[in-house]
């Protein structure tokens, strides 16, 4: 335990003082009743001088306990909280642009992410990743709510599909260096042993598509090296396993979702897969996001508690006194 004010602590001085004063009271109070005694006009001294005792006692140790308040202790306390980095990586291609979920599949996505976003503690960390063709990071993890929500806002539907691409972009921006694909090296260099990306337990990416896959890498792979670094990702189908076609820019385009590989997904990475068919469940999955409660010491000011202390003290001390001897000191 430290002291913010540890100069205030020479107020025990006075305790010694207050002890000195309070003996040479009853001292003085014991000859005038003794002298009194001798004539016969009050009853003699009590054999249990105890019950005098224990709620003086009490008073001095409240004393003393706000004499130590008064320099306004502070003491390191564990204090549970839930933190970590969450990944908001979202499906931005043309097929998000369907009007199965009002008002559209993406507009209903980025609702419900602001208000995952603002339901978030100041300890958790949230990154956004748009996905189409390619995936790109267009806001950092931070802990700057403002800036995650105008980052959503951007979002807008166009390109293809490279689910494996925006996974392996959530990942890189949660282990916070490029996350390399064995085997997907355009260059036809050797092949990585394997990414040395440590471990990121209290990370997560959500991962929101309504399309299948349809470039390098493969979305299976980049799954595992994200089960490896401990990364839980929770995919959120939006739309129908049975297609749809689109009208976009003139052009038909079927589009379907790939159920099975979402689940395998979240099956390797020891996420959940939900599938979203309207706003209300897209906004309930969000709360199924699991991030680590961790316990942190804290340095907190105590010095209530230690009044409190006092208070009670006193309390009971002059309780007892009342009830012991008719007077409260």
């Amino acid at each position: 335990m430290t002291f913010a004010w540890p100069w205030a602590l020479l107020g025990l001085l006075l305790v010694p003082l207050v002890v000195v004063a309070y003996l040479r009271q009853q001292q003085a109070r014991a000859s005038r009743r003794a002298a009194l005694a001798e004539v016969g006009l009050v009853a003699p001294a009590p054999r249990s001088p105890w019950r005098r005792r224990v709620p003086v006692l009490l008073f001095l140790l409240a004393l003393v306990v706000l004499l130590v308040g008064f320099a306004r202790p502070e003491a390191t306390v564990p204090q549970p909280r839930r933190e970590g980095t969450v990944v908001l990586a979202f499906d931005v291609s043309g097929s998000m642009a369907a009007t199965d979920i009002a008002p559209t599949r993406l507009e209903a996505a980025k609702a419900a992410a602001r208000g995952f976003v603002q339901r978030q503690p100041a300890a958790v960390r949230i990154g956004i990743v748009a996905f189409g063709a390619t995936g790109l990071v267009t806001q950092q993890p931070t802990s700057d709510r403002a800036s995650v929500v105008a980052a959503i806002g951007r979002l807008s539907p166009q390109g293809g599909t490279a689910l494996g691409g925006g996974l392996q972009t959530a990942l890189g921006a949660i282990v916070g260096k490029p996350v390399v694909v064995p085997g997907s090296d355009p260059g036809g260099g050797p092949e990585p042993s394997g990414p040395d990306l440590g471990y990121h337990g209290s990370a997560a990416v959500v991962l929101l598509t309504d399309g299948e896959n349809t470039a390098q890498p493969d979305p299976l792979q980049v799954a595992d090296i994200a089960s490896t670094a401990g990364v839980k990702v929770y995919p959120i189908g939006l739309g129908s396993p049975a297609g749809t076609v689109l009208q976009i820019d003139g052009f038909q385009i079927a589009t379907r979702l790939d159920e099975p590989l979402l689940q395998q997904i979240a099956d390797r990475t020891d996420g959940r897969y939900f599938a979203a068919s309207d706003p209300a469940a897209l906004a309930a999955v969000y709360d199924a996001v699991e991030l680590e409660w961790t316990v942190q010491a804290e340095h907190i000011e105590v010095t209530a508690l230690f009044a409190l202390a006092a208070v009670l003290l006193a309390v009971a001390g002059a309780g007892l006194s009342l009830a012991w001897t008719g007077r409260v000191v």
